[in-house]
C-alpha cells in the first residue's frame, strides 16, 4: 500500500469532508494500492471574509495552500499535496444586469507546481447579493436569509439556494477533483514535447 499525505488549509467539516470524499474517489487513479490520507490545518487565506471576485477566490485558495506549505516542511511524512479551498462570489455584468454567483475554488500543489479547480456557479438572489456586497459576511447573511443558524457548517449557501440538490461539501469536492486532475491524469497535462508530440 502506498500512502500519500494531503494537507488541507481548513478544519471546517464541509471542506475537510469534501477533500476526504475527493481523495477516496481519486486515490485509485494514482495506483490501485494508493491511499490519500487527509488532515486539516487552520491557516489564513489572506483575502476578505467573503471574496467578491474570481481573482480573489483563486488568490485565497492559492494562499491557503502556500501557507500550509510554509508551515509543513515538504517531507512525504507530513504532506505530498497541499490543498487550499476558498468559497465566495464572482460578480459580473451580463446584458447590463449585475449577476452574482457563488463559487467554490480549490488549489492543489505538490510543493513544486499547483493547479486550480472550480465547482461551477449558482446565482444569488438579488437581496442576498446586495447584503453580502454591502459588507455582510456570507455566512451571516445566509443564516438571516434562510432563517437558520450555522448554515455554513452544514448544507451551506449552496444547499439553501439549490434546495439541497447541491451541498457546500459537494461543491468543494468537485473543485478538489478538478484541481487534482493534472496530478492523477499527468499524461494529458504534460507538454507536447514530453508526451511525444511535435
Amino acid at each position: 500500500m502506498t500512502i500519500r499525505h494531503v494537507a488541507v488549509g481548513s478544519t471546517r467539516r464541509p471542506k475537510l469532508n469534501a477533500v476526504k470524499e475527493a481523495a477516496a474517489a481519486i486515490a485509485p487513479l494514482f495506483g490501485e494500492d494508493t491511499v490519500l490520507d487527509v488532515t486539516g490545518h487552520e491557516v489564513e487565506s489572506g483575502v476578505s471574509h467573503t471574496p467578491i471576485s474570481r481573482e480573489e477566490l483563486m488568490r485565497g485558495a492559492r494562499q491557503r495552500a502556500e501557507a500550509l506549505q510554509a508551515r509543513l516542511p515538504a517531507e512525504p511524512t507530513l504532506a505530498d499535496f497541499f490543498v487550499g479551498l476558498e468559497g465566495g462570489l464572482d460578480v459580473l455584468i451580463e446584458q447590463n444586469t449585475r449577476r452574482v454567483f457563488l463559487e467554490s475554488w480549490a488549489y492543489v500543489s505538490d510543493g513544486t507546481v499547483g493547479h486550480f479547480g472550480c465547482s461551477g456557479s449558482i446565482e444569488l438572489p438579488e437581496a442576498l447579493a446586495d447584503e453580502v456586497l454591502s459588507g455582510t459576511e456570507l455566512s451571516v447573511a445566509i443564516d438571516r436569509f434562510a432563517g437558520a443558524v450555522g448554515i455554513r457548517d452544514g448544507q451551506g449557501a449552496w444547499g439553501v439556494l439549490s434546495r439541497n440538490l447541491i451541498s457546500r461539501q459537494e461543491s468543494f469536492r468537485r473543485a478538489v477533483e478538478a484541481a487534482f486532475a493534472p496530478f492523477f491524469n499527468a499524461r494529458m497535462y504534460r507538454p507536447a514535447s514530453a508526451a511525444g508530440g511535435s
